[in-house]
This record gives C-alpha cells, sequence and structure tokens, in this order.
C-alpha cells in the first residue's frame, strides 16, 4: 500500500519547506517535489504542516504507586497519545517488590503493554537497589531487551544514596547506558512535609512550598557532578521545572561537561503555583516537582530558545480527581503524584510556543520529536523525516483554533489541568507506520497495533 502526502509544508528540526512524501510498506520511500504515483492515495496537505509523529520518553501508564494506580492503561493511554500526535512512547517502569530483580518489572511490563499499546513503545528500566547482580542484569537486559536506559530517583522510597548513584553511573557508563534521574533532596522534602503536616497545614498549597525549587537546584548540582566523577557518564535529568535547577544545567554546560541532556515538561512551561491557592485545581496539579512561578517559565522558554534544554515531554501520570485524588483532600502528602498531559503537549507546545514566538517551528519538532529519539537510541526511525524512517506522521493545522475540555480527551482519567485553554492550531490526521490511525480527533486505530521497540544506544553515550 502506498499513500502520496501532496503540497505540505514538511517540518523538520532544521528547516520548513514545501514538499511531497511517498510512503510505502510503512516507510518513508521518497521526498520531493512534484511526486506522483498513480497507484497511491493521495492526501492533500495544502496549507498545513507534516510534523514527524511526536515521541514522548517520559510517561507512567499502568503505573502501580503505593496504594494507587494510574488510571491509563497501555490502551487507553495510547489511544490519548495518538490522538495528540505522539508517535511513540518510552515509558518509565513502576517500582517492582522489595528485592526484585531488574528482569522482574520488564517482565511485568511486557505482560502490560503487549497486545494493549496502539502505538509503538519501549520502557525504561527502573534501579531501586544497587548489588553486584543488578549491575550485571542492568547490562544483560540492554543487550537482550534494547532496554537502554535505567531510571534512579534521589527521593521516594527506594532512593538511591550518593554511593549507590556514582556507582551505577560508573558501570552504566562502561555499557553506553543512560541513566535518567528524578532530582530532588529527599532530606529537606521529609523535614518539610513532616513540619507541615505537624503544623495542620495540609491543604495542596503547602506541597510546592514542602518541595521548593532549591531542593530540586541541589540535587541537579549533585547529580551532574557525580556524574562527572563517573567519566562523564551519559545522564538524562527528567521533567527539570525551575530556574534554579537551570542554573546548575548552565554552570556544568559552561565547563565542558559532556554525555547529558536535561528535560522540562509542557505544564512546568504552561502552568504555575497559582493552581495550588485553589484546592479543587491544586488537588489535580499535586505532581513532584510541583509547578513553578512565572519567572521560572520565562527562563525555561529563554532555555529551549537558546537550545540550553533537549526534550519536552510530559510525566504523563494520571489519577482520577473524584477518586484517587481525593486521597489527598485533607492532607496533600498522601495525594497520589501525577497529572495526566500525553495527549495535550503537542496543541499547547505549539500554541504557547510556536504561535506566541518563544520557539521556532523547527525547534518544536527538535524538542518533542528528533531529539527524544536521539537521547534514546530510536533515531532515524523514529523522530525523523526522512527516507527510510517510519512513516510516523502529524498533519498539523495552524489555521484551526481548538479549546482543550476534557470532554475531547481520549485518555481514561476525568480531567484535564488545560481546561479552557484555547489553543492555536490542531491535528488533522496522524499516521503511524503508513497507517491512519487518527483522524479529525477521531481514533481510527487497533488495539495492540503498537510494536515493542528494542532500542539501540543513545547520542549520549558516543
Amino acid at each position: 500500500m502506498r499513500t502520496l502526502i501532496k503540497n505540505g509544508k514538511i517540518v523538520t528540526e532544521a528547516q520548513v519547506y514545501s514538499g511531497d512524501i511517498l510512503v510505502e510498506d510503512g516507510k518513508i520511500k521518497e521526498i520531493g517535489t512534484g511526486l506522483s504515483d498513480r497507484d497511491a492515495d493521495v492526501i492533500d496537505a495544502s496549507g498545513k504542516y507534516v510534523l514527524p509523529g511526536a515521541v514522548d520518553v517520559h510517561t507512567h501508564m499502568d503505573l502501580q504507586a503505593g496504594r494507587y494506580r494510574a488510571v491509563d492503561d497501555f490502551y487507553d493511554g495510547t489511544v490519548a497519545a495518538a490522538c495528540g500526535g505522539t508517535t511513540t512512547i518510552v515509558d518509565h517502569m513502576a517500582f517492582g517488590p522489595a528485592g526484585c530483580s531488574l528482569w522482574h518489572q520488564v517482565e511485568e511490563y511486557h505482560r502490560l503493554a503487549d497486545g494493549k499499546a496502539v502505538i509503538d513503545y519501549g520502557f525504561h528500566g527502573v534501579i531501586q537497589h544497587v548489588d553486584d547482580s543488578d549491575l550485571k542484569e542492568m547490562n544483560e537486559i540492554a543487550e537482550k531487551e534494547g532496554i537502554t536506559s535505567f531510571k534512579a530517583y534521589m527521593t521516594y522510597d527506594f532512593m538511591l544514596k550518593d554511593d549507590q548513584l556514582f556507582r551505577v553511573l560508573r558501570e552504566a557508563g562502561k555499557d553506553g547506558i543512560v541513566i535518567a534521574v528524578h532530582c530532588e533532596n529527599d532530606g529537606v522534602i521529609g523535614y518539610l512535609r513532616g513540619k507541615y503536616k505537624d503544623e495542620g497545614h495540609t491543604e495542596p498549597k503547602y506541597h510546592p512550598l514542602s518541595r521548593p525549587a532549591g531542593c530540586e537546584a541541589e540535587a541537579v548540582s549533585r547529580i551532574l557532578h557525580l556524574a562527572a566523577m563517573a567519566d562523564d557518564a551519559p545522564l538524562y535529568i527528567v521533567h527539570l521545572s525551575g530556574r534554579e535547577g537551570l542554573e546548575e544545567v548552565i554552570k556544568a554546560r559552561r565547563s565542558g561537561q559532556k554525555h547529558f541532556a536535561v528535560e522540562t515538561c509542557t505544564q512546568y512551561l504552561t502552568l504555575t503555583d497559582d493552581l495550588y491557592q485553589d484546592d479543587r485545581e491544586g488537588l489535580k496539579a499535586i505532581m513532584s516537582p510541583p509547578l513553578r512561578k512565572k519567572e521560572d517559565q520565562d527562563a525555561l522558554w529563554k532555555a529551549l530558545s537558546d537550545g540550553v534544554l533537549d526534550v519536552v515531554a510530559t510525566d504523563h501520570c494520571p489519577f482520577n480527581y473524584e477518586v484517587e485524588k481525593q486521597a489527598g483532600a485533607k492532607d496533600f502528602t498522601v495525594c497520589p503524584n501525577g497529572a495526566p498531559g500525553v495527549e495535550e503537549r503537542l496543541r499547547v507546545m505549539y500554541s504557547e510556543g510556536v504561535a506566541k514566538k518563544r520557539i521556532t517551528l523547527p525547534q518544536l519538532v527538535k524538542y518533542l520529536c528528533t531529539n527524544p529519539a536521539r537521547m534514546y537510541g530510536l533515531y532515524p526511525e523514529k523522530g525523523a523525516l526522512l527516507p527510510g524512517s517510519d512513516a510516523d506522521l502529524v498533519i498539523f493545522d495552524p489555521a484551526k483554533e481548538k479549546v482543550l475540555t476534557h470532554r475531547d480527551m481520549h485518555s481514561a482519567v476525568d480531567y484535564t489541568c488545560y481546561e479552557g485553554m484555547n489553543v492555536k492550531g490542531d491535528i488533522d490526521l496522524v499516521m503511524q507506520r503508513g497507517k491512519t490511525i487518527v483522524k479529525d480527533n477521531v481514533f481510527l486505530g487497533k488495539k495492540g497495533d503498537g510494536k515493542y521497540l528494542k532500542r539501540s544506544k543513545s547520542v549520549l553515550a558516543e
């Protein structure tokens, strides 16, 4: 089967140009002008942008977090992703039982995702303790499963201490494995959460006060130094939320440190901690790190414009407001952390970023498509419009406007943090490996059509 996309404005990380794309057998066969094929189905993209399918390398589908489970499984969550223009995810595994091997969660996540995902997917492993067998398994899993990245936490129940982090980074560096790290100072957070709770200050507005920006900045600085001492081991900092942490990143870049990348998320660019002043909206927005202030947003947008940051992801981790989130209605410290976002990202980033001239259209593709694929060993199969790449693409109409509402979303969750936001531009069509899976916000794909991706090594390991 062949499809010819005609007259679109093709967008890459480097340029925007007019052209046609011929798709055959799930791959991009040819890109040019004046292409014709009498046997191909023709899609007219006049006046519209043709983008690579977006790649979200930070999602939490079917996550078990303590007593609560994220409400999107790998079917609901990937349908939402597809309808938002995302054609590939790399999902972060949840912690497994205490003392379990690294293989335990690999096997569990194959069980959760196989036969359900509607878009292509991979996994990040998770490290919750460190011994010789864990380090050996990390390399085995990378080689056998193509899971070439593992996540470590500097807070939460299975956080790693500095000596453990250093050991993991050093071993990962030898094998070209990327270590993704959640950076917050656990000791300060534990003290502040306990202090506010003892004082009876348990409303959502105390959530950001219990996890101040300095906690992130200190941990970002510490992990950058640890990675540098581990021979510049490949490091990926997830969900950077504020200016103070960004300043530590800039210091490391200026010092010449190599082999690290930094991600921020849609919510930290577009929402502020003002939401926590409203108990209802604040409960919906309890996530870690918390939302920050307008000046933090401005700093992050400038960093994207200047090329200091590398990726915009979502940290999609949805819990229903009317059910799971209510656990924190009287005590924010027991509210499950996380919010939806996988479906909103492309529209919000185009409207708030490109349309408002904070970033360019090629930068949008760089941060949402190409760089995520590069950082996690998926490029050029994913995140690119090149001959030989998978025919994953989005036809985007910049002339349309849309008001984001929960009723138009496809996630199983019962709210969106972007309710009522007017966005410029909308998605006409989404194609996965040459097959149209979304058209006019209607999902046309099939459960289980997503392919598990064995990933190669990251550019950070080069």
